[in-house]
């Protein structure tokens, strides 16, 4: 008797934890339900980038969600930083990118951020950073042809 008391508690408490688990995994499931957005990095350090040369990097990111990821337009935190991004939603799955440019006209450290808004479930809003400096270019010196003292041009 003591047996089957035992063999029909233990069950009981087999089925109790495994419907416990089943329901944790569902809520956890619903909250993963969405779209979802994984940035491959949040900052670029362009380090020492000439007066007027490219200040452009694209931020790679992917839907990793299970519904369109759709963003709205991106704040720069300046009016030298411009980003670029795609309009039409992306699918689960999918790459895409940002495309953030800034305005090397001016010489300095630079320190600026883009906000990403969007319908991700992980992350509504992203902070992208790009920071480096701007230095001027090396003056341009045409080559000097080194002569002997006292050598003269030689006549035939």
């Amino acid at each position: 008797m003591k047996s089957i008391l035992v063999t029909l508690a233990l069950m009981l408490t087999v089925t109790a934890v495994s419907a416990q688990e089943v329901s944790q995994k569902k809520e956890m499931d619903e909250k993963m339900n969405g779209p979802s957005i994984t940035f491959k990095t949040v900052l670029h350090e362009y380090g020492d980038i000439y007066k007027g040369g490219d200040g452009t990097f694209n931020f790679v990111f992917t839907n990793t969600g299970n519904e369109p990821l759709i963003l709205s337009k991106p704040r720069s935190s300046c009016g030298c930083t411009v980003p670029s991004w795609p309009k039409e939603p992306i699918l689960p799955g999918e790459d895409s990118k940002i495309k953030v440019t800034y305005n090397t006209s001016k010489i300095g450290a630079f320190n600026k951020t883009v906000t990403v808004y969007s319908n991700a479930k992980n992350k509504a809003s992203i902070v992208l950073r790009i920071k480096g400096k701007v230095v001027a270019k090396p003056a341009e010196a045409l080559p000097e042809k080194k002569t002997s003292t006292g050598a003269a041009p030689i006549n035939k």
